[in-house]
């Protein structure tokens, strides 16, 4: 193979702030090659953790002179555009983008064109197959029949957090403990965790010359969406779900079903629910001779699920709910993710502008709790407390383990605390009894023009139906208890800046 077995390669990702693409990124930058990203809108890259070390570049798809730069010095072409909307002119666009990226990677002497596809039924005529199916196929059809040799990868579900088919799955099994479901539910489809597509995409850059053929990819299970739908209940530990099924239920009538129940936008929703019309099922394993297995994988339908919803379950706000936490594996939220990706999250944000010092606010925000109060309402806060020592939960009774200072893991009363930048930020994770996980966040720190300002946000991670009805149930509410609390704790850094100054001035 002229030893690109063993060279670093220069490799160009389109669809950079996509779904996979962003995913593909670290992971080739991690296996020794060089990565050019190349996207519409470059300033979605900006905020990702790999942004420092790969080359972006302006560019579509549909633009021969952008296409053509993008290509030059290539090795390794991904090409990650997908259309996914409905429309007359969808299949069009797909069709002249392919051929035009094809054309520009034989004038630029590029290597290899590595592609992700959709999973086709075997038994299907082309013209029964959905429009999203029937154009991903003729997209990597166009590849194959190029003058640069191709790897077509074709797979079903991707599950992984932020993936939009298993975002579907994620919000109508999450909010809805009685399912009228279409008739699709009964179809058969082999699954994949998004790791192991990642694993076959990176190990398609070092293929044979003489490889140009599509190979089938999946996970270990298959599974109807309805065994899908009662699995993730069962890893999530939400209680059994009853599907009834509606063959009336039309994949148009589906897809705007599902737009109405989930975030999920109808104009994605319906292509996804015409795609599951038909089994998709892998028909061989052939990719493994290229890209071996190692030991573990292919990873299983349940364990992909985990990967998925682990960092809600350990209780960590990911990247698109914190900007203090950054992602740690293929499954995590993005920045680029879309806003409905990585499950639900309700937040009650405040935030004002401060007239004490930045250091006297963070000793009123480190000193939060115990006998100092939380600052609002203390009637809410008691009987919240009460309510929750009727549920067998710890209440306020814990208090304060220093009156003063707070550490990682200390008890706060009915919190934790999870994390804490000394001066700037303190994160508690609720251990009250709750249908979710909930967070609460104090910033201390300054605004553009330098005068300090308090940022507070309550966070709220549903856990099935009842969560969501908490929340709504609750959040009346807030404006007393957690506007109120702001604005206490604004003036009590206020008052005590003043008794330490001897006068009102703010020496911040």
């Amino acid at each position: 193979m002229s030893g690109r077995d063993t060279q670093s390669l220069h490799c160009l990702v389109t669809g950079a702030t996509g779904y996979i693409g962003g995913r593909l990124v670290p992971e080739l930058l991690d296996a020794g090659h060089r990565v050019r990203c190349m996207a519409r809108s470059p300033d979605k890259l900006r905020d990702h953790p790999w942004a420092g070390r790969a080359e972006v570049v302006r560019g579509d798809v549909t633009d021969p002179d952008s296409v053509g730069d993008a290509l030059r010095g290539i090795d390794v072409a991904y090409y990650l555009v997908h259309a996914l909307r409905t429309g007359d002119d969808f299949e069009e666009t797909d069709r002249r983008a392919a051929r035009l990226f094809a054309e520009r990677a034989r004038a630029a002497g590029v290597g290899r064109i590595v592609y992700l596809g959709g999973l086709t039924p075997a038994d299907v005529p082309e013209r029964e197959l959905s429009p999203h199916l029937r154009s991903r196929a003729e997209v990597g059809e166009t590849f194959l029949r190029s003058a640069v040799p191709a790897t077509v990868l074709r797979a079903a579900i991707i599950i992984g957090s932020g993936s939009a088919s298993f975002e579907m799955l994620r919000y109508l099994t999450e909010r809805l403990p009685v399912m009228v479901t279409p008739s699709w539910v009964s179809t058969r489809i082999q699954p994949i965790a998004v790791r192991d597509v990642l694993r076959y995409l990176v190990g398609s850059a070092r293929m044979p010359d003489d490889v140009n053929r599509a190979f089938d990819i999946g996970g270990p299970d298959v599974l109807t969406y309805e065994q899908m739908m009662r699995r993730y209940a069962v890893v999530t530990r939400l209680p059994h779900r009853l599907i009834l099924r509606v063959p009336m239920l039309t994949p148009r009538l589906s897809g705007l079903w599902i737009g109405l129940i989930t975030p999920v936008p109808s104009s994605l929703a319906r292509p996804l629910a015409e795609s599951l019309r038909h089994e998709v099922v892998c028909r061989e394993h052939e990719i493994a001779q290229y890209v071996p297995d190692p030991p573990g994988a292919p990873i299983g339908f349940d364990q992909a699920l985990t990967l998925a919803v682990q960092r809600v379950r350990d209780a960590q706000v990911t990247t698109r709910w914190s900007s203090s936490a950054l992602p740690g594996a293929p499954s995590d939220p993005l920045p680029s993710d879309p806003d409905w990706a990585g499950g639900s999250l309700y937040i009650d944000r405040r935030g004002l502008a401060v007239d004490a010092s930045p250091k006297a606010l963070w000793q009123v925000i480190e000193g939060i709790g115990g006998d100092n109060g939380w600052y609002s309402f203390p009637l809410a806060w008691a009987v919240r407390g009460w309510l929750d020592r009727l549920a067998g939960g710890v209440g306020l009774r814990r208090g304060r383990r220093d009156a003063a200072r707070l550490r990682v893991g200390d008890s706060l009363d009915f919190w934790r605390v999870e994390e804490i930048e000394p001066g700037r930020l303190l994160r508690l994770r609720a251990e009250m009894r709750l249908p979710g996980l909930a967070w609460l966040e104090m910033y201390s720190d300054r605004d553009g023009q330098g005068r300090t300002r308090y940022r507070q946000r309550a966070l709220f991670h549903p856990h099935g139906l009842l969560g969501h009805v908490y929340w709504w149930s609750v959040s009346p509410f807030h404006s007393v208890v957690f506007g109120g609390m702001a604005r206490n704790i604004a003036q009590a850094a206020g008052q005590a800046d003043a008794v330490h100054d001897g006068h009102g001035a703010n020496p911040g």
